[in-house]
């Protein structure tokens, strides 16, 4: 954006030997493993899947019952997701569950009122796990009991009460500060980590969470077996779309799913099906190592195998984005989205926001009246805008922004596109073409050799 730092993107992309797509593995980025499977729900552990389970199973009818509401969600250590019960845990989505005092032996029988994992780096206690029974609280880190603990709520947690209900980690970069957010009954507290303080926050829209979650920076509020999704700072719950079924997102049962009313109806469901080959409109990646792809009003965002590929509409990441996305970039911690003849600017570190007085006119921002494509590679402050069969160079680093005169590539029209490490990825419809680096492509005679965007991007 005008004004902004000319500084580097920073952005670092590990590539497997030779390149993505030169042996159909999926592509490996930054500090994740992406997944090279079917997606999976968000509790599903490593190399489980659902679809085996039966209603004559007891486990699953257990699971699954209507009066089947959880008492404590969260995340371990290693990122899989713990489902309390009574004194029993299940871990994952399906499967068989176990008793608690098998993996927390000093926390005796359940059931236990609330848990959370603290996985921020800043943390002294990253990656522990936060159990609570009462007017205690037990820690873990690797698998064992923190000396010290179990403790008082109290202590641990300055004016924090007992027996709570939920609780859940706040982020930072969501949240604009470390801390946890507590729910008693209709009473919320938030905890700054850093501080120590506790504050009494007047929500209306969540309350009264039987448990509480966070998963790829998204906060869920479970009331039994449905849920809500919440701002972390303000309490917002989107409007129109809540409460939805647990059994439907989080946990496997048989004839369920997310998105499952709308498997009957192929045009319905396939922008949200990774595998179905239908364009893609835009590709991105920012510096924590995570690609987005966009379609039809939707994004699919890759972590790590752990955590697939899954859709969302965009407006739950980037507020007041609806539609579809002509073109995306990621420029330091900015997120440039291309609709039309505007462009949309949000920052990435401070809980994606919408940059003031945006969308703004792409001609006055970047000096091109629209783009069918758009990327930036590594370390480079250049951006290419692909219209058409050419593409222009824009500086970002310069104030000015004025294009350099087009060239030609050997494409007549691309849907999107995307660089890394590895080279320049160009898509259209079904398949992509991998180009060494830009100049590579401002040089070729003929296109690339395709290949399967579903199978090399999306490990289908």
């Amino acid at each position: 954006m005008r004004g902004s730092p000319p500084l580097p993107r920073g952005q670092h992309w590990r590539g497997g030997s030779g390149g993505p797509g030169t042996n159909g593995a999926a592509l490996h980025r930054g500090r994740s493993s992406p997944g090279t499977g079917p997606p999976k729900k968000p509790g599903a552990s490593h190399g489980s899947r659902c679809g085996d389970e039966s209603l004559n199973d007891t486990d699953t009818l257990r699971r699954c019952a209507d009066d089947g509401a959880f008492d404590a969600v969260t995340l371990d250590e290693k990122g899989r997701m713990l489902f309390f019960k009574g004194d029993e845990v299940w871990k994952g989505s399906h499967g068989r569950p176990e008793p608690i005092n098998a993996t927390w032996p000093e926390l005796g029988s359940g059931p236990v009122d609330t848990a959370f994992r603290i996985h921020h780096k800043s943390s002294s206690v990253h990656d522990s796990l936060y159990l609570f029974q009462g007017e205690q609280v037990w820690v873990y880190t690797d698998g064992k009991l923190r000396s010290g603990y179990p403790r008082a709520i109290g202590d641990e947690f300055k004016g924090v009460p007992g027996h709570l209900d939920s609780a859940v980690e706040c982020h930072p970069e969501e949240c604009q500060a470390e801390g946890i957010i507590f729910f008693k009954g209709s009473d919320v507290y938030w905890y700054d980590l850093s501080a120590g303080q506790l504050k009494q926050r007047a929500w209306t829209q969540v309350g009264n969470c039987s448990a509480a979650l966070r998963w790829l920076e998204r906060y869920y509020c479970f009331q039994g077996l449905n849920f809500l999704r919440f701002n972390p700072v303000s309490g917002d719950v989107p409007a129109h779309r809540y409460p939805l079924d647990s059994r439907d997102y989080f946990i496997c049962c048989p004839g369920r799913g997310h998105g499952h009313a709308a498997h009957h109806n192929a045009t319905l469901h396939a922008p949200m099906d990774r595998c179905s080959g239908l364009p893609l409109q835009a590709f991105a990646s920012d510096d924590k190592g995570r690609l987005y792809a966009f379609r039809k009003g939707y994004y699919f965002r890759l972590d790590s195998r752990r955590d697939g590929w899954h859709a969302w509409p965009l407006s739950h990441r980037w507020a007041g984005l609806e539609g579809e996305v002509d073109a995306t970039f990621m420029w330091e911690n900015f997120m440039y989205v291309i609709q039309g003849s505007k462009v949309f600017i949000y920052r990435e570190d401070q809980g994606h926001a919408l940059m003031q007085d945006y969308p703004k006119g792409l001609q006055e921002e970047l000096g091109i009246p629209g783009a069918d494509a758009a990327f930036t590679c590594p370390g480079s402050p250049l951006l290419y805008i692909i219209q058409g069969s050419s593409m222009q160079e824009v500086d970002l680093g310069n104030s000015q922004r004025v294009p350099k005169p087009a060239v030609p590539i050997p494409h007549s029209h691309v849907d999107s596109a995307t660089c890394t490490a590895d080279g320049v990825y160009l898509f259209h419809d079904a398949v992509f073409y991998h180009y060494p680096d830009a100049a590579s492509l401002a040089g070729a005679s003929a296109p690339a050799a395709p290949q399967i965007t579903a199978t090399v991007f999306f490990a289908c």
